[in-house]
């Protein structure tokens, strides 16, 4: 890999901007060496000054986290820009925005930023444009029309969605407006507990964005594992049945990086204090026994030390459950029902940092049906490079 980059680099300084791009993509992520934010960045703008959008979603994209680059204007310019250019995952971006406003314009803008990022390769802006179709999401229901685009998704090897629908989260206001920064200010979260502390926002995410996090992960899913508390190492337990997808850097964009920063805000962390997104799911029978979020000190020690302990969870549901699969805080008899955008935010530490044995929590059987959620385990201080 070191060779790989040191001839990408050589392509770099002659001036091409796809080996600049795949020069600063090796950087970031680390590929051969420690990630590298700010030699990254340096590549992406010089390939951005060509014109090349996949750099302008990347730069983008970075910003998010707001450790790297400022978190400002520039990226609702960039996201523009990569649309213009018809470059798939902006598109894809500008569309689940553009879903979460119930103005009918952006409404049908969102269908359309879907088609286009689709026809450009998307398989994943595909399904979200085939559940709208399927629903009527946006435009009037055309179910044959989604089965037919459904069966050329299966046939590709991409599975069905879970059935459901949502209204947009958010208020009409100017239509055909992107404001990606809407993404920091999520509704005001009702309070459950006060020991532990427990809260949930209803909606959080749109159906838009469920979807995403569920066909971004569905192919990369394995059986969950739990962290030993004296060697740090994971392991598949009889604690945790359920299979999941923890998403590397390299396989997220500007839309997963949004959600990820509204489910950060929710909880009013930070999202570089972020571990990265996992997405469960829970086929019937399965579940999570009562447990603790908060690391083991062995643990911590094996994985980002300074970034300290799990301060705060938030998980979202995905889909509409059957039967079942409710988080259950035993101590203070509370129990959530899951719903399709619903978050539930809770701390696993006092607020002196210490553990607070009362955040136990379990994940109850799927009775029926599946479940599917998105969970952030953000920390006291730093885990992320960008």
């Amino acid at each position: 890999m070191a060779d790989a980059q040191a001839w990408y680099l050589r392509a770099a300084e002659t001036g091409q901007p796809p080996a600049q791009i795949e020069y600063a993509r090796m950087r970031l992520f680390g590929m051969a060496g420690p990630p590298a934010p700010d030699v990254a960045t340096h590549w992406l703008l010089r390939a951005e000054r060509s014109g090349h959008p996949a750099a302008a979603e990347l730069l983008a994209s970075i910003a998010i986290g707001g450790a790297a680059l400022p978190r400002d204007g520039r990226i609702n310019e960039r996201i523009h820009r990569a649309v213009q250019a018809d470059f798939p995952p902006a598109l894809l971006t500008a569309a689940i925005h553009f879903g979460r406003k119930a103005h009918p314009e952006d409404q049908a803008l969102c269908l359309r930023l879907l088609q286009r990022a689709a026809a450009g390769g998307s398989a994943v802006a595909a399904a979200l444009f085939a559940e709208r179709l399927a629903h009527g999401e946006g435009c009037e229901a055309d179910p044959d029309a989604a089965t037919a685009l459904w069966t050329q998704l299966e046939a590709g090897g991409v599975a069905r969605l879970p059935r459901f629908t949502l209204p947009p989260p958010d208020p009409a206001g100017a239509p055909r407006r992107l404001t990606l920064e809407d993404a920091l200010h999520p509704p005001q979260a009702q309070p459950l507990s006060a020991q532990p502390r427990v809260s949930t926002i209803d909606r959080l995410f749109s159906a838009d964005e469920c979807r995403l996090c569920i066909a971004s992960a569905r192919p990369h899913m394995h059986a969950s594992q739990t962290v030993d508390p004296l060697t740090g190492e994971a392991h598949a337990l009889s604690l945790r049945t359920s299979s999941e997808t923890c998403f590397d850097p390299l396989m997220e964009h500007s839309a997963l990086r949004l959600a990820q920063l509204r489910m950060a805000a929710a909880a009013g962390i930070d999202l570089p204090n972020a571990e990265q997104l996992t997405v469960l799911h829970y086929a019937p029978g399965q579940q999570y026994r009562p447990h603790r979020d908060y690391l083991p000190a062995g643990a911590i020690g094996h994985d980002h030390p300074h970034a300290g302990n799990r301060a705060r969870t938030v998980i979202v549901y995905l889909n509409a459950v059957e039967a079942g699969g409710a988080t259950e805080f035993p101590i203070p008899g509370l129990r959530v029902e899951p719903f399709p955008g619903r978050a539930v935010i809770f701390d696993n530490l006092h607020p002196d940092g210490s553990p607070d044995p009362d955040s136990l929590h379990a994940g109850l059987p799927v009775d029926a049906g599946e479940k599917w959620l998105a969970t952030l385990w953000i920390r006291q201080g730093r885990h992320r490079a960008f």
